[in-house]
């Protein structure tokens, strides 16, 4: 993984960024302070490490799912959800689908959603994965409910008891004591780890697993870009980008566009924002974070970012080499024009508009921010994550807000119950 500063260069001070530097410095050595200390919220920095002793019975649980199940749904929302799917998109065909194929329910209350998906499924042998700290968040709670009782109709308690697996507290709580009465295998959702910092633990890693991706990559690729005893001497790339994005929020930057150039990506960008959302807005601060995937996305906001408010920045998440290479076909009329190109492949042109969409958007004023990774695969995403994770936590406390906790999301929820 690289990181490409560069695009920002005329828009940052040089003393200015030496001083953010030792800002996010200081953050980054608080942050492994705190862990060497036991500090709560901080599991996900060993994860990759302490992960692995469970690896198997993970992997175990996936290989029934698969062999058993036409599709296994997903029950989780915001952190239970978003990584598995960010990564299970990424890997992906673009077309066809995974086997069993994974689908995802709890992240909403649209009724025709889970009405749609519940039809869907009559007739097929399918699993249920759910997850959820307390078990009674409401949109997880009722989707489980659901697909739970139409299971034990159509293939009966015992096959349930076998094909329901649960992600959840192993001591108390609703989804436990539901687990405990049924039988149904559990895994722990780590009581040190928030949920938008939970991907690499069993919350991502079984979903990823049951979709029939190596998770094995994906903590080695977290594992080998950053251990907390290396010290903050290891932590160049992360301590440019958090210095980097605080500098552009104090001058007037107030938006950060997670920016893709291959629609793989586009989950990522999903995960992305709940991570740097749910983390640093708070107490009136903050970046806001939205996401956009180029070319597409240049044929609808391209305009506004070229020209509108300069009160953003971009973050180009860039791909170095796809799985394919095709080049543009010859043809004989050639009215599109399109024949110069011929000996080019539709690759090196997609590289071409994203160096060609920077240099526009940083000569109309919008500095830019460039993560380039070789390949889409596990092991690189899971670099990525634990990069964008790191980042989060020394950004956050730079902020002078808490990353770990999210008291707001508690507000919707209260006004839920006392509605219904």
């Amino acid at each position: 993984m690289i990181l490409d500063i560069t695009g920002s260069a005329k828009f940052v001070d040089a003393e200015e960024l030496q001083e953010a530097r030792q800002e996010a410095v200081d953050a980054m050595q608080g942050l492994i302070n705190d862990y060497e200390q036991g500090e709560n919220w901080l599991g996900w920095l060993s994860i990759a490490a302490d992960i692995r002793p469970t690896i198997d019975k993970i992997e175990d649980a996936a290989r029934r799912l698969r062999n058993d199940c036409e599709a296994v749904v997903m029950c989780g929302i915001g952190g239970s959800y978003l990584g598995a799917k960010a990564v299970i998109e990424a890997l992906k065909p673009h077309f066809g689908k995974t086997e069993p194929e994974i689908l995802f329910a709890g992240n909403n209350l649209a009724q025709d959603y889970i009405v749609e998906m519940s039809n869907y499924l009559k007739g097929k042998k399918f699993g249920i994965v759910c997850i959820s700290k307390s078990g009674t968040t409401l949109e997880t709670a009722i989707a489980f409910r659901v697909f739970r009782n139409q299971m034990e109709q159509e293939s009966g308690e015992e096959f349930a008891a076998r094909h329901i697996v649960c992600i959840t507290d192993l001591e108390k709580g609703a989804l436990h004591d539901i687990a405990v009465m049924n039988g149904y295998e559990m895994f722990e959702v780590p009581g040190n780890i928030g949920g938008r910092y939970s991907v690499l633990s069993a919350v991502g890693l079984l979903p990823i697993a049951v979709a029939g991706y190596d998770i094995r990559q994906l903590i080695a690729g977290a594992f080998d870009f950053y251990r907390p005893h290396r010290g903050v001497e290891a932590c160049g790339e992360i301590i440019d980008y958090a210095a980097l994005r605080n500098i552009m929020y104090r001058n007037g930057k107030k938006i950060e566009l997670f920016v893709d150039f291959d629609p793989r990506l586009r989950y990522l960008g999903e995960w992305w924002k709940q991570l740097f959302g749910e983390s640093e807005g708070k107490e009136g601060k903050g970046l806001f974070p939205a996401s956009v995937s180029y070319t597409t996305d240049l044929h609808s906001l391209g305009q506004y970012v070229q020209e509108g408010e300069r009160h953003l920045f971009e973050t180009v998440v860039s791909v170095e080499h796809g799985k394919y290479e095709m080049e543009v076909p010859r043809t004989k009329d050639n009215l599109d024009k399109l024949n110069k190109y011929s000996w080019y492949t539709i690759g090196y042109i997609n590289s071409v508009a994203e160096k060609g969409v920077r240099m526009a958007h940083i000569d109309g004023g919008v500095p830019n921010l460039r993560i380039a990774i070789p390949q889409i695969n596990e092991y690189h995403l899971g670099q990525l994550i634990y990069f964008f994770e790191l980042v989060c936590a020394v950004s956050g406390r730079m902020l002078g807000v808490n990353p770990f906790d999210q008291p707001g999301v508690e507000a919707y929820k209260a006004n839920i119950k006392k509605l219904l």
